[in-house]
């Protein structure tokens, strides 16, 4: 399997876009694409694996839950988010596609964030 993260982008979105790149026993690796979306309010995800996450284009706000500030991620950054660690999406840049590689690590089934 090959292909291009940059390639098939969507051009409008109403959401945000999730896309499953590769899957391979418990580790899943997605393409996400945001471009001014936000996490609802008073939402935390709290998933049961952890998450690798990779900013590959835009920028972000990315707060855990305990932190007073966001983290702001740029192109290049990356983070992971520990199994349980609550976390949301403050906001995603506007004037660009926010482009994500998150691999999930200890996935059991796919479970839609």
């Amino acid at each position: 399997m090959s292909g291009n993260v940059f390639a098939s982008l969507p051009t409008v979105l109403a959401d945000e876009f999730f896309e499953t790149l590769a899957r391979s026993g418990p580790v899943r690796i997605e393409r996400i694409v945001s471009c001014g979306h936000a996490t609802p309010d008073n939402h935390w995800y709290d998933q049961g694996w952890d998450e690798w996450i990779l900013l590959l284009a835009g920028s972000a706000g990315l707060l855990l839950e305990g932190d007073e500030q966001p983290q702001i991620l740029a192109a290049g950054d990356y983070l992971m988010i520990p199994a349980h660690r609550r976390h949301r999406v403050v906001w995603t840049d506007t004037s660009q596609k926010t482009v994500w590689l998150a691999v999930h690590i200890g996935e059991q089934s796919h479970e839609q964030k």
